[in-house]
């Protein structure tokens, strides 16, 4: 009798399709979640705070922060718009035209993103610096001077070349899911390819393109190597330099970092406007349009791929083989435990910003409550917050606050914990999104606990998408830069320090080694993303 009563509660909850907002103690873990990781920001805005409106209009209306707003401006501007001119036109080709080898182009297309921009930035001035390769073997035959590759069209270049992939990665999967019906209608009334692209797959896609560009805008405003080693100021070069300097007026630093997010928030906005989906048509047809004959144009299709590709991965893994094939005995001089550093806290921090991420995810994806939204929100803060900032924060705080923190590892995971924690909540709440709360709920009249039954059910079903999460918050956490070099304790090194540190001595063969380990970390982050595409044809 009692296990009758048991099945019927079961086909009760399968049936009825009850789902109840979750408990308690998961709507405090997720909001306990947030309120940690905002602690940075909110440590930015109290020491702010502290030196008044004159001294933050003092600051803001200086002639080197008005300099130092425009560059910032500047090359987010040319960075967003040379991705979208190159993302796209990749996508397009790759997706809706018969160009010969889209699969390949497509990987080749997408490789850029697991170079670091700095170690891209460091092989451009190699190759082409005035002291550069290039330079030395154009002087061979008399030519003694060429373009400077410094200031904003070579950090805009190098940029361009390292971040499109966004755009590239973005847009195509919105041409994948685009209802190619859509299309051949806009054909049979007589519309052109070309006026048909335009007027129906330009405003189906220009979502997918805004998230891209919004992804390549917060990189160039973050991106703190790639200006230094261009000799372009913005604001992070900025932040940093004035953080470790004497004679810089008091509360500089934080001030221009408000500025900084100010700017942020603007190009949030922006994006919100035009990626909010009212441009977009709704559809949700799987069906591809016929793909486009490319005819003769395929030849200058194909000298556009390559020319991206010998530019975004010839020229910056050229170089660092050739820095390798020279550097004769510095390659046994590397010490393995920097690698063993920088995987330490790589591991630390996917490991921490996985846990964390499975209150708050769980929560946003089985509640439509405010206070579950809001707990969503603020962990992406830090995603939207560059590096410098967060570690000038945190900074500060462990000054005032926990002295003992200073300079130290845990302060360092934290770091990286808040700057990435939203590739692992995206990433897991997805999944959470796929399971069927039936299930739970079907473990619940059972009689077991919510953490049984999430242990027993969900667990299992959602492990794919904890571990790619997992797997982004490593693999980003080994490439960043400026947190780590503000934050890691004195005298421990890691892959992205030891390449800053001989940069600035210029022993490039002392960077090749760590160079090419960084890189083939990386490139195991495009095993993670082109898994999730289904490749169409």
């Amino acid at each position: 009798m009692a296990a009758r009563e048991r099945l019927a509660r079961i086909r009760s909850a399968v049936v009825s399709g009850d789902d109840d907002e979750p408990g308690l103690s998961l709507a405090v873990l997720a909001g306990a979640v947030a309120a940690f990781v905002s602690l940075p920001l909110a440590g930015l805005l109290v020491r702010a705070s502290n030196y008044g409106l004159g001294h933050f209009l003092d600051v803001f209306a200086d002639t080197s922060s008005l300099d130092v707003l425009v560059n910032s401006l500047s090359l987010v501007g040319l960075v967003t718009v040379g991705c979208v001119l190159v993302g796209v036109p990749l996508a397009v080709l790759t997706v809706q035209t018969d160009l010969p080898g889209r699969r390949a182009w497509t990987i080749i297309a997408a490789l850029p993103l697991v170079v670091p921009s700095y170690i891209g930035a460091f092989t451009f001035v190699s190759a082409f610096g005035p002291r550069g390769d290039l330079a030395g073997a154009l002087g061979v035959i008399g030519i003694e001077r060429i373009p400077s590759i410094y200031g904003l069209h070579g950090a805009a270049l190098v940029l361009i070349l390292f971040t499109y992939p966004y755009v590239f990665l973005t847009t195509r999967a919105a041409l994948l899911s685009f209802d190619g019906t859509l299309v051949e209608a806009a054909r049979t009334l007589n519309h052109s390819r070309w006026q048909a692209f335009r007027r129906i797959t330009v405003p189906q896609i220009l979502p997918g393109v805004a998230a891209g560009g919004l992804l390549a805008a917060l990189y160039a405003l973050s991106d703190f190597g790639t200006p230094s080693i261009m000799r372009y100021e913005v604001y992070t070069q900025q932040i940093f330099v004035a953080q470790g300097s004497l004679g810089v007026p008091e509360g500089y630093p934080a001030l221009l970092s408000i500025q900084l997010l100010a700017v942020v928030a603007v190009v949030l906005a922006l994006e919100s406007r035009i990626g909010d989906g009212d441009t977009a048509y709704v559809s949700r047809g799987a069906s591809q349009p016929g793909r486009v004959s490319l005819g003769v144009w395929k030849w200058p299709a194909l000298a556009f791929c390559t020319a991206i590709a010998v530019l975004s991965l010839g020229v910056p893994l050229g170089v660092l083989a050739w820095w390798f094939q020279r550097a004769g005995d510095a390659i046994f001089e590397f010490d393995p435990m920097i690698a063993w550093n920088s995987l330490k806290v790589a591991v630390a921090a996917a490991g921490v910003a996985t846990v964390l991420a499975l209150p708050v995810a769980g929560y946003a994806a089985r509640s439509s409550s405010r206070l579950s939204m809001v707990s969503d929100r603020l962990t992406y803060v830090g995603y939207a917050i560059p590096g410098v900032v967060i570690a000038l924060s945190l900074v500060f705080l462990s000054t005032e606050f926990v002295q003992s923190l200073v300079k130290t590892v845990p302060l360092l995971v934290f770091a990286y914990v808040v700057r990435f924690l939203p590739q692992a909540v995206g990433s897991v709440r997805s999944s959470v999104l796929q399971v069927d709360p039936k299930l739970t709920e079907a473990a619940r009249t059972l009689g077991r606990s919510s953490t049984d039954a999430f242990r027993s059910v969900t667990l299992p079903l959602i492990a794919p998408g904890v571990a790619a999460g997992a797997a982004l918050v490593f693999l980003t956490t080994m490439k960043e830069l400026p947190a780590t070099l503000m934050l890691r304790p004195i005298g421990f090194e890691t892959l992205v320090s030891y390449i800053w540190l001989v940069r600035g001595a210029g022993s490039y063969g002392a960077a090749a080694v760590p160079a090419l380990v960084l890189v083939g970390v990386s490139a195991l982050s495009m095993v993670v993303i082109l898994a999730q595409e289904r490749y169409n044809g």
